[in-house]
């Protein structure tokens, strides 16, 4: 399959479904399409929303774009869905879910599965962003899988961080622990037509009060029910003001910033496997991990070895980069 830069630019929709899948697959085809993309990106607001699976994502996002596609911007939508890890597949039901976006042409979605990568995100979530973003998208929205506390890869992905929980199912308590609340620049009440609804709002303002810094912005705790629409412009109205605030504050650059050092770090660290794997010799692997299985040399020592082994000379740092 040839890659086409202008039809991507000019937001062909085959060739941007093309792109995905080629960056998706990875290898040297992705590698190209990406060089060539990645001038014409940086223009899209990118929108993180992560929660607890359960929590009415998918619906909130789907309500989100179709507000967003009212006042005339275009939306792309990359919701990534579980792996088993079993048999590798996935279901990809958002797309299901979002079924009366699907024949908006100003709506781009696609699903795709995290394939065993922790974080919320797949390995290839930004780079799908990456094609989107080019294709002159102006709203991208990234729903993650769902995995609760260590679902904190979004916040390095994206400008605004929509964080959604549920009243009555521990989420209050669960989102106050280091991690997922500290990543929110909007948590949102979703389901607060059940018990308990206002206590747990009551409980995220006093959490965030009580955490909130001097100067700068304050998270705003938003009640909704998604299934029904309520509360959702609310939300969307706050998304941009969060974008607007990061522009006037610089916090945009920062973030832009802040997101690229990890992009960097992320495509160095996938580089630097592959070409370990390519240089590894088999059984030489075999015989280190059968050596640290009966504890005959520790983990460390081992991969010193294999880095050496694949032509990158070992430090002894094992401090990782932030």
């Amino acid at each position: 399959m040839s890659f086409d830069l202008d039809s991507i630019l000019a937001n062909d929709r085959l060739a941007v479904a093309r792109a995905i899948s080629a960056v998706e697959r990875g290898g040297e085809e992705a590698r190209r399409a990406l060089v060539a993309l990645y001038p014409h990106t940086g223009r899209a607001h990118v929108v993180g929303v992560t929660g607890a699976p359960g929590s009415g994502k998918s619906t909130l996002v789907c309500r989100l774009a179709a507000w967003l596609r009212a006042r005339g911007l275009s939306v792309g939508i990359v919701a990534v869905d579980p792996s088993s890890p079993f048999t590798g597949g996935a279901l990809l039901g958002d797309r299901v879910r979002m079924q009366e976006l699907s024949c908006d042409p100003g709506v781009f979605i696609r699903s795709m599965a995290n394939r065993g990568s922790l974080g919320g995100l797949a390995e290839t979530t930004v780079d799908a962003v990456a094609v989107l973003d080019a294709a002159g998208y102006q709203v991208i929205l990234v729903e993650t899988v769902g995995t609760g506390q260590a679902e904190v890869d979004v916040a390095r992905a994206a400008h605004t961080i929509v964080v959604v929980v549920v009243p009555g199912m521990g989420d209050d308590i669960q989102a106050a622990k280091a991690g997922i609340l500290e990543i929110a620049d909007i948590l949102v009440v979703n389901k607060a037509d059940w018990e308990n609804a206002e206590r747990t709002i009551a409980e995220m303002n006093m959490t965030l009060q009580l955490g909130a810094p001097g100067a700068g912005w304050i998270p705003p705790v938003l009640p909704t029910v998604a299934t029904q629409g309520t509360g959702v412009d609310e939300v969307a109205e706050a998304i941009g003001n969060h974008r607007q605030w990061l522009q006037e504050s610089g916090g945009w650059e920062e973030r832009q910033h802040r997101n690229a050092r990890q992009r960097l770090l992320g495509a160095a660290q996938r580089r630097l496997y592959t070409l370990l794997v390519q240089r590894t010799d088999r059984e030489r692997l075999e015989y280190l991990v059968q050596q640290v299985a009966e504890r005959r040399i520790d983990p460390y020592a081992a991969a010193d070895a294999l880095l050496e082994m694949g032509g990158c000379p070992a430090t002894g740092e094992t401090e990782e980069p932030s």
